[in-house]
């Protein structure tokens, strides 16, 4: 087994990694293609704050704030000519509250004012199409762009090479001295032809793979144990081998 998984690394900041032509990773965990070029962001989850309240948990009202703010660093530095928000743009599965229907629409008239916007619908966005029907916008199950079909991942269309959301993935590593750290990842598994993004949201902590299941179709139809893993980190973009190899590392 590895110990000092991390220390291996050259800390030297990498800001994006081509994962395969056309196609590269970004630390600021979107996916860039070169067709446009083109920005693909998934699980934004806005209004993540608000239904939390309904539980009695109480957050500083930060998530959009960030969102924008990224967002705005994202368009200044890759000029898209397109941004596919891949599904969960919202949090709460319920109808939503005024306040979420006003974060969702700043969030969308600045990106419009920027690129070509399409939405894809995620398991989250019941009462999306009605938000977005005020801005003339059609929320869409899948859009194909540069020969990849683009959906959230809650429903696997079968299309391959996909790229999707919805996993929220993340892996645990060793650290250089001891203890370990979780880090958001993308995923690719070139046998089976699936991309996996992680969650834009900054409250999103990830869905640890180093342990836990896939919840997706498309990743349990698949040999993900093959795919590569490449982390978001304060140092930069990383690669980290397949998720196989993380897996059976000792923690």
């Amino acid at each position: 087994m590895r110990d000092s998984y991390i220390a291996s690394y050259d800390t030297h900041h990498v800001d994006s990694i081509e994962i395969l032509p056309g196609v590269r990773a970004s630390n600021d965990r979107c996916l860039i293609l070169d067709d446009g070029p083109t920005v693909i962001m998934g699980d934004l989850h806005i209004g993540y704050e608000k239904a939390l309240e309904g539980e009695g948990i109480y957050l500083p009202r930060v998530n959009t704030d960030s969102i924008r703010s990224s967002m705005n660093r994202i368009i200044c530095r890759h000029e898209p000519k397109r941004i596919v928000l891949l599904g969960d743009i919202k949090h709460d599965f319920a109808r939503p509250p005024y306040e979420c229907r006003l974060e969702v629409t700043k969030i969308i008239r600045m990106l419009t004012d920027a690129a070509e916007v399409i939405v894809i619908k995620g398991n989250h966005d019941n009462f999306l199409q009605n938000i977005l029907s005020d801005l003339g916008m059609q929320v869409l199950d899948h859009v194909d762009i540069s020969g990849f079909r683009l959906e959230h991942g809650h429903a696997d269309s079968g299309v391959r090479p996909v790229i999707i959301g919805h996993e929220h993935p993340s892996v645990r590593i060793s650290g250089a001295m001891s203890g370990s750290v979780k880090l958001q990842c993308f995923l690719y598994s070139k046998e089976s032809g699936v991309l996996v993004i992680p969650p834009f949201s900054p409250f999103s902590s990830g869905n640890d793979l180093s342990e836990e299941s896939f919840m997706s179709d498309a990743c349990k139809k698949a040999d993900m144990d093959k795919a590569q893993v490449y982390g978001v980190s304060e140092i930069g973009m990383m690669r980290l081998g397949p998720l196989g190899e993380l897996r059976d590392t000792e923690i």
